[in-house]
């Protein structure tokens, strides 16, 4: 399959990029979140423990797609590089994978707690709620099996007692994902403050869910 990046040094510099933009943006603390995309038939990954602006091209991490080590020449990938393996096979149509540690998302997956039809941009995930993963230890098999499970018919979710991750055909609509999701679950957790929040009919979600092929971020890369 065509991918939209190869292993160059402007892929590896966009990782960095939006990396920072994360930080920036407040989705995400420290080095906690990690990014990848898929780079022809390889993976690109943020290191592991590395501060952002630190990073150069040179220091992201190159796996191949077939879960083959790293070169000894490389640095650490990050720790949660198995679920972004996971995620890019189980799903040929994404190409990058977001994964951060948003306030508002982590407060929700504390609890467990699944985002439901609260507002039309629930859509943008690709169904009728955001739903949450099951726990398991970060760097896990198990974790990794979990969120594909939960990503079958989605586009991101959150992980209980942990975070959250997002997907896209590019990087840049796999981290808008991200910034909307929190934007989601900061209005949804501020709703539950005032009372029981009014849910969309099944019938509105699925308008929305129509809708939503000709909405959001264009597919620039």
């Amino acid at each position: 399959m065509k991918t939209p990046y190869q292993d160059s040094t402007e892929t590896r510099q966009a990782i960095i990029d939006a990396c920072i933009e994360m930080n920036a943006t407040g989705i995400n603390q420290g080095t906690s979140g990690n990014i990848s995309v898929r780079a022809g038939d390889q993976m690109l990954i943020t290191p592991s423990g590395m501060p952002y602006k630190a990073m150069k091209p040179a220091d992201l991490v190159l796996l191949g797609l077939d879960g083959s080590a790293p070169a000894a020449d490389q640095r650490k990938p990050s720790s949660e590089w198995p679920f972004h393996l996971a995620i890019l096979q189980a799903k040929p149509a994404v190409h990058a994978v977001v994964h951060a540690h948003p306030a508002y998302c982590c407060a929700l997956a504390m609890n467990r707690q699944k985002i439901p039809a609260c507002h039309y941009m629930v859509a943008a995930f690709g169904g009728s709620d955001v739903p949450v993963a099951d726990y398991a230890l970060f760097g896990s098999r198990q974790l990794s099996e979990n969120i594909v499970s939960t990503l079958q018919d989605r586009s991101a979710c959150l992980m209980a007692n942990h975070g959250a991750v997002s997907t896209g055909n590019s990087l840049s609509r796999a981290l808008w994902r991200m910034g909307e999701l929190e934007a989601l679950a900061k209005a949804y957790t501020a709703s539950l403050t005032m009372g029981k929040p009014h849910l969309l009919s099944e019938e509105e979600i699925s308008d929305a869910l129509a809708a939503f092929s000709e909405y959001g971020l264009k597919d620039s890369r």
